[in-house]
This record gives C-alpha cells, sequence and structure tokens, in this order.
C-alpha cells in the first residue's frame, strides 16, 4: 500500500502502517485491478443485540469511507463494469427493539431473515434501483421479494456461470445451490 499516493490514502482513510477496513478496501482494489478473480472484504462486529445506535454509528464510522471509496475508485480505474460489489450479510435485524435482561441485551435488535437489505453495484448491475418494499415497520415483504436463492442465481449469473448447470441429483431429489426455486432478478440486469 506503500506504492499509492497520499490522495488515495486520504480517499480511503488508510494510515500506513495501522491495519484497518480502509487499507482491507485498497487492498481489495489491488487485487481487482492485478486480476485476482474473487475478493472477500469482510467486516465483523454488527450483531448488534445491544446498543444497536452506538454500535452502527461506531461501525458505518469505520466502513462509509472506505467502501465509498472502493466504489468511486473502481469506477474511475474502468474496473467497476467487470467488477461485481456485492454489500451484506446473512441476515437483517428486527425493526423493534430487544430487551432480554436475563441474556444482557438492552436497546438491540434481534435476528430477522424475512426482510433486510443487500446492495450490489458493477458488474452488470443496472444501478441507481430500488427492489422490493416491506410493510411500513420493515417486518415482512410486501413487493418484489427477493428470495436468498434468487439473488445467488443472479450472482452466478453475473459471474457468467449458469446456475440451473449445477443440478444433481441426490435421493432422488434435484439439489443446486439456488434450490430448484432460484431463478435470475431480471429486474438487477443493466
Amino acid at each position: 500500500l506503500g506504492q499509492e499516493s497520499k490522495t488515495t490514502l486520504e480517499l480511503y482513510g488508510v494510515t500506513p502502517g495501522e491495519p484497518s477496513f480502509a487499507g482491507t478496501c485498497l487492498l481489495a482494489r489491488r487485487l481487482v485491478e492485478r486480476g485476482t478473480r474473487f475478493v472477500e472484504v469482510m467486516y465483523k462486529g454488527w450483531d448488534h443485540h445491544s446498543d444497536v445506535e452506538g454500535g452502527v454509528k461506531k461501525i458505518c464510522g469505520r466502513t462509509d469511507q472506505p467502501v465509498a471509496a472502493l466504489i468511486k475508485d473502481l469506477r474511475q480505474r474502468g474496473l467497476l463494469d467487470e467488477t461485481l460489489v456485492v454489500w451484506g450479510g446473512e441476515f437483517g435485524r428486527t425493526p423493534m427493539v430487544e430487551d432480554n435482561p436475563a441474556l444482557g441485551r438492552a436497546r438491540g435488535r434481534d435476528h430477522h431473515p424475512n426482510a433486510y437489505t443487500m446492495w450490489m453495484a458493477g458488474g452488470g448491475i443496472s444501478p441507481g434501483q430500488t427492489i422490493g418494499e416491506t410493510d411500513e415497520l420493515g417486518y415482512h415483504v410486501t413487493e418484489d421479494p427477493v428470495h436468498v436463492h434468487d439473488l445467488q442465481a443472479t450472482i452466478l449469473h453475473l459471474l457468467g456461470i449458469e446456475h440451473t448447470e449445477l443440478t444433481f441429483q441426490h435421493q432422488g431429489r434435484d439439489f443446486r445451490l439456488t434450490d430448484v426455486e432460484g431463478e435470475v432478478v431480471e429486474k438487477l440486469l443493466a
């Protein structure tokens, strides 16, 4: 990372010699630039069963600038069109507060797999759109649901892999990563 300009280091929020999420995002850009086909950048610590407000502010303070810089930097270098960026987790959070004194939890939010947000950029995604809608509480999907199998089918499609060709039989049933119901979400595609 020492070969990067001061402007680039500032864009990401990298302090030379200090390990950080910002440095990891810059390293991801450098790997993509050199032809690495798959890069995963992870930031743990989103599991806010207590003090969700303070926890999210703290983590977003560490992740927002570097992630925005990564997207901007990939775009400026002409790499975003061929690089798919996916931001998400394995589930969302309940829209209501979780308080459980027995577990030491206060002002947090519990796991919620029924309705949550992910975003994608580059790599064949049509920019600037929102797909799906929830009820006013954010509890149930009310319009254009995207199942995890649909998301996986779409990502595989964007990577040039036909997800239905990954089907195999086991004990008389068809199986695949996207299950047998997974479909590409055409609305997401550029």
